[in-house]
């Protein structure tokens, strides 16, 4: 997914709190929303009988670092093969369950969450997704690639009534950056121009430690032990 044309630098183009805060981007109303994710449903099982949903072990264990300094890592990426962006985007996701506490209780959401799958795979747009563990803050992240702007906002917005029901409402941020390639940027977080303040910037990545399979940590051209 290398293109030359990509830009050296993005700023996004939606921000949105799912809680109705900013106002300018609610989610989408429950009737269309639900229409949605139905239609979502039926084309992931078709995806998933032709054999095009891969789980790529590539990118887990990699340390993900943001510029609000907090980390959190891979734990599983799902891919939707055979799809190839004609105008790609790169689509941050967060939010923070709302009854999960401890260690156990999140390695037991992780492990379920493998269910949800069937929630975003089929939206229209959908590429890939890496899936983040709870940050220091207990925020979940999602990063995706998508095809179009337009269709990743309109796949989180729809997204937010399944969020709602574990997740503080208020939690529930997304960010759009478009023009971007996913596996540019991992290796570039550079890429991502700084918009605000620090503690806004949850979603600009600004290191990737990536975990070999001999035990090493490489970062950003060097590697340690």
């Amino acid at each position: 997914m290398d293109v030359e044309a990509a830009p050296r630098s993005a700023t996004p183009v939606v921000g949105v709190d799912g809680s109705s805060e900013l106002g300018d981007q609610p989610p989408e109303r429950l009737g269309r929303a639900l229409a949605a994710l139905m239609r979502c449903v039926i084309r992931t099982a078709r995806l998933v009988a032709s054999g095009r949903v891969r789980q790529p072990t590539r990118h887990v264990g990699d340390v993900m670092h943001f510029a609000d300094g907090s980390t959190a890592r891979v734990y599983r990426e799902t891919v939707a093969s055979g799809v190839e962006p004609v105008e790609p985007v790169v689509l941050v996701v967060e939010f923070r369950l709302r009854w999960i506490r401890g260690r156990r209780a999140h390695a037991a959401f992780r492990a379920e969450s493998l269910f949800n799958t069937p929630l975003f795979v089929g939206f229209p747009g959908f590429v890939s997704k890496l899936w983040l563990t709870n940050d220091e803050h207990g925020s979940y992240r999602g990063l995706y690639q998508w095809d179009g702007s337009r269709s990743a906002v309109a796949y989180v917005r729809s997204l937010w009534w399944v969020l709602s029901l574990v997740s503080v409402r208020h939690s529930i941020h997304y960010v759009v950056l478009p023009g971007l390639w996913r596996d540019d940027v991992l290796r570039n977080p550079q890429m991502l121009a700084a918009t605000g303040t620090e503690s806004s910037e949850w979603w600009r990545l600004t290191q990737v430690d990536v975990a070999t399979s001999a035990g090493a940590i490489h970062v950003a051209g060097r590697s340690t032990m």
